[in-house]
């Protein structure tokens, strides 16, 4: 087999040393020409390793600073129960966000945009509403700590929340999010639906949130229904895939996993 090219051979031993922490979050890289010297190539192909690097997240070039092993965020775990935590009234203020980042209130800002909107195709379509019904939009950035962490676009009917404290922006953030306000309405949600997907950034998203180059986002589309009425659609959330992990749980009938079948259904005697 061909050689690899040098360039990623270089890559391969840095990205080594990062992950071993020989070159720790934070910590400068040698400079192009030390790296050239050091492997015997031109400083065009350390570039190239660099690129590659950078497109992977794990180095950042500044001017005057030089390139350094970039700081991996803190990740928060996201269980899909998150939701029967504010079924009920909270003794302390909190949302989804700040109990998966695991901040206090005074910890926690919120950006936010309210406006009013049509509803598209695909928005009618989740609404399972025609097009054109008329919809409360709202935008909002979460901070955490004072660092942006998550952007959310989510609609409501407007005929649900036109003249109520809902619909007013200074009104954010509201203990308990979303499902709070809907319980508030007199609609608590008994079923919530989310579709996860991945993608890499816009340009937008990567300025706002702070993103390093080459990582891509969790793209969440929740939907908050109430027996047959969907109340909310949020479409998207969304978060760098580098600092979140989604936990799945499962409960499973105990009678399929205790007995051993036949495929056609019988218990398998032993």
């Amino acid at each position: 087999m061909p050689e690899r090219p040098a360039y990623l051979r270089i890559a391969d031993t840095i990205r080594d040393q990062i992950r071993s922490g020989t070159y720790p979050p934070g910590s400068r890289l040698p400079t192009m020409r030390d790296l050239g010297d050091r492997y015997g190539v031109s400083e065009i192909v350390v570039r190239q390793a660099f690129a590659l690097l950078r497109g992977e997240g794990l180095i950042e070039s500044r001017r005057g600073a030089g390139t350094t092993v970039r700081h991996t965020p803190p990740v928060r775990r996201i269980a899909m129960d998150r939701y029967r935590t504010f079924t009920a009234p909270v003794e302390t203020p909190a949302t989804t966000f700040t109990r998966d980042q695991r901040i206090g209130w005074q910890e926690y800002r919120l950006d936010r945009e309210f406006t009013r909107a049509a509803a598209t195709a695909d928005l009618a379509a989740l609404f399972e509403l025609p097009v054109g019904t008329e919809l409360l939009r709202r935008r909002f950035v979460f901070y955490a700590r004072g660092d942006p962490q998550q952007i959310s676009v989510n609609y409501l009917p407007w005929d649900l929340v036109a003249e109520t404290p809902v619909s007013d922006p200074a009104r954010e953030p509201w203990p308990g999010g979303t499902l709070a306000q809907l319980v508030y309405l007199g609609h608590p949600p008994t079923r919530v639906e989310e579709a996860v997907g991945a993608r890499m950034p816009t340009p937008e998203e990567v300025e706002t949130l702070g993103m390093a180059a080459g990582v891509p986002v969790f793209t969440i589309t929740r939907r908050m229904i109430a027996n047959d009425r969907v109340l909310e659609v949020c479409r998207d959330i969304v978060i760098p895939a580098d600092r979140a992990v989604l936990d799945y749980a499962i409960d499973l009938d105990s009678r399929t996993t205790d007995l051993n079948t036949h495929p056609n259904g019988h218990r398998d005697p032993k």
